[in-house]
């Protein structure tokens, strides 16, 4: 079948980022207004605007009846799910192929078992791709949790089979400290993913995290698209990425390469998806797990490669095969991308939402903005805090690092905090222009900035936030004209 129409069950950014691929080929887009963004910059990209903001029960990016229900009644041939919200959730997929709608994805197979840490584990081992020591399957008890532990010595991380994001991961240094982290993963689990089911790993202490994008084809045809560094990144979140490591060799490159190719053909696997692995001090990699999807960093390869990723998506659900093979797919320069949240990064990361007054990204060659706000826009406490991605590219790494310091002290966002701040100081450290960092990088050289207390500071916000929560009842985002304080600053004081 030939895609004519698709429906964008997603908003923001990437919602924008498919409509532009999607028009490029043709292809009529969808959208949906919602009640919590009725104004949206994202449904400006959209052909045609299915108005669902009178339904306000339920998030529609996550319902899959009124996605389907909306495809069937315009005659829609596709669904791109994006990132997030229902992108790996097996039953959508299996919607689509039920009621004749292309689904730009991998098939509800594929997502369930590689999107399934558990399963995609035991598939990496029977094709004899490294993974660190841990459980066999599911931990179903703390008994059996402690037996496996002591087996495979601590640190352990306890991690969801479910999911991804961060969320329900915990790690247990000794002992005394697995009870309370292993009930903590499957509590979060639980609410996050609606499975509370864990399994064990060994914790490698400051690994580099190394994902290598994939494309596979439903004719068997599967190649890699090189690595992205990923380590970065703060409660298993990524901040920024870039390709290629730093860290990596050829040698270990190609290596790592042939591991993700084989495990997707094994597999029968199609679409776009991502390879993810730990690699430790000695070039050691185990495969950690796969997203099957699209990534939200996904525009570091498109600019390393020059191969629209979106485009093969569709391609790949039009049935085509893929029109180059590995030799055919080049790597030029470095890029690198920086995810700007609205987040106070002093307290702890934590989401500001709130208006955006002013945003304005300076026009350089070889920078790259994909975005989904304008000035006036609001940022809803409801979706995530990602205001725009800024990708930096040129034919080295030390140029692209010149470029990124000298454009992120151009940038102009106010009315809400953002990461800036922290890719500046990120960008001034040593160890990070040496590219000789890990997972850790924020806790062992950049934490100490984050946490310096003032006590005068701590009595004014409480001050001021006191007077503002006497002066109202009810805080309407939608209606915020000034936003005097923000509540995660103040939360972090209190706790």
């Amino acid at each position: 079948m030939e895609i004519k129409s698709v429906l964008i069950a997603n908003r923001g950014e990437i919602a924008i980022r498919i409509a532009q691929t999607a028009k490029k080929m043709g292809i009529k887009t969808f959208m949906f207004l919602t009640h919590e963004e009725p104004n949206a910059t994202y449904l400006k990209s959209a052909d045609e605007v299915i108005d669902v903001s009178e339904e306000t029960f339920y998030n529609v990016f996550t319902n899959i009846n009124k996605i389907i229900e909306s495809a069937l009644k315009y005659n829609i041939d596709a669904i791109h799910p994006g990132y997030g919200f229902l992108s790996e959730n097996p039953a959508l997929a299996r919607e689509c192929l039920h009621h004749n709608i292309a689904f730009i994805g991998p098939s509800h197979q594929h997502i369930d078992e590689m999107g399934n840490k558990g399963v995609a584990r035991d598939i990496a081992i029977k094709n004899n791709v490294p993974v660190l020591p841990g459980s066999n399957g599911v931990i179903t008890s703390l008994a059996e949790a402690e037996r496996t532990a002591a087996s495979i010595g601590f640190p352990v991380i306890i991690k969801a089979v479910a999911g991804g994001g961060g969320k329900g991961m915990r790690v247990a240094y000794a002992p005394d400290e697995l009870p309370r982290m292993f009930n903590a993963a499957s509590r979060e689990a639980m609410s996050v993913f609606g499975n509370a089911a864990v399994f064990i790993e060994k914790y490698v202490e400051n690994p580099r995290h190394i994902e290598f994008q994939v494309l596979a084809d439903k004719h068997g045809n599967v190649v890699h698209l090189f690595e992205r560094e990923c380590s970065i990144q703060r409660k298993h979140q990524k901040l920024l990425e870039e390709a290629p490591s730093p860290a990596l060799d050829d040698e270990t490159r190609n290596k790592i390469g042939q591991d993700a190719v084989k495990l997707c053909k094994a597999t029968g696997y199609y679409s776009v998806g991502t390879v993810e692995f730990l690699v430790d001090e000695h070039l050691n990699h185990f495969f950690m797990e796969m997203n099957t999807r699209i990534q939200v960093e996904h525009p570091v390869t498109e600019e390393i490669t020059g191969i629209d990723l979106i485009e093969q998506q569709f391609r790949v659900a039009n049935g085509e095969k893929l029109a180059f093979t590995q030799k055919d797919i080049k790597r030029k320069g470095c890029a690198i991308e920086f995810r700007i949240n609205a987040e106070d990064v002093q307290a702890d990361f934590s989401p500001d939402n709130g208006i955006i007054d002013t945003i304005k990204f300076p026009r350089k060659r070889r920078i790259r903005v994909d975005s989904g706000y304008v000035d006036g826009d609001i940022i809803p406490s409801c979706y995530d805090s990602l205001i725009a991605k800024l990708i930096v590219k040129g034919p080295d790494r030390k140029s692209v690092l010149k470029t990124a310091m000298s454009t992120i002290n151009n940038i102009k966002i106010k009315g809400v905090k953002t990461t800036l701040p922290f890719f500046k100081m990120v960008l001034n450290n040593d160890a990070f222009k040496e590219g000789n960092y890990s997972t850790s990088f924020i806790e062992k050289e950049l934490e100490q900035n984050f946490y310096q207390e003032d006590n005068e500071l701590v009595a004014a916000i409480y001050l001021g936030m006191t007077k503002y929560l006497n002066e109202i009842n009810s805080i309407d985002h939608q209606q915020i004209s000034e936003k005097k304080v923000s509540p995660w600053r103040l939360s972090r004081f209190f706790k």
